[in-house]
């Protein structure tokens, strides 16, 4: 009996360890391909990454070489700007010195015309027909005499010479003379009309 006990003890025992070792068993494979799932989804997510990072390097490279593209469309364009600017300001009044040549073939000639007339009232008419032609072609060109006849003395407008004493109350503050017109350009001032003031 005690032989038997033992026997089936062993028995027992032997098919405890066959199924904790089949549970162990069990157990390394379920661990196995967790750790087989858990490599493959690692593997997946750096592939992804990776992949990610290669997309980002290139928008960075594209965004870049916009960027130059763009900066250097802007330094040819400042450049051109530049250019241009300097040009205008090198010929701006060509337009007007073309339109004043007439002017001067007119003046040339009356200078000849003077030389070779004994017709002084000729020569006079012409000559004011010339100065009539350059008032019309400054006027066009928005070149105004600033009017100083009998006019209330403006500082923005008027340089006072000198003054002058009058009795008459009216003419104090007045223009009495002028000695140098003055113009304006575009209703700004370019030269002060030089006046005597009555005080």
């Amino acid at each position: 009996m005690t032989k038997k006990k033992v026997e089936v003890k062993t028995e027992a025992q032997e098919q405890k360890t066959e199924q904790t070792a089949k549970e162990k068993q069990t157990v390394q494979k379920k661990q196995d391909q967790q750790a087989a799932q858990e490599a493959s989804s690692t593997e997946e997510a750096a592939d992804q990454i990776g992949a990610d990072i290669e997309s980002l390097h290139e928008e960075i490279s594209d965004l870049k070489d916009k960027n130059l593209r763009l900066m250097a469309e802007f330094d040819n364009f400042r450049k051109r700007s530049l250019k241009e600017k300097a040009d205008l300001i090198k010929n701006g009044g060509e337009g007007i010195l073309k339109n004043i040549l007439p002017l001067i073939d007119d003046f040339e000639r009356a200078l000849q015309a003077m030389e070779s007339t004994s017709d002084v009232q000729a020569v006079k008419e012409g000559v004011d027909l010339i100065y009539n032609k350059f008032l019309a072609f400054l006027g066009e060109h928005g070149v105004q005499a600033i009017e100083t006849e009998h006019e209330v003395f403006d500082t923005d407008l008027h340089e006072a010479v000198t003054t002058f004493p009058v009795e008459d109350e009216d003419a104090k503050g007045k223009i009495l003379d002028c000695v140098s017109k003055g113009y304006t350009l575009n209703e700004k001032v370019i030269r002060y009309a030089k006046v005597v003031v009555g005080e």
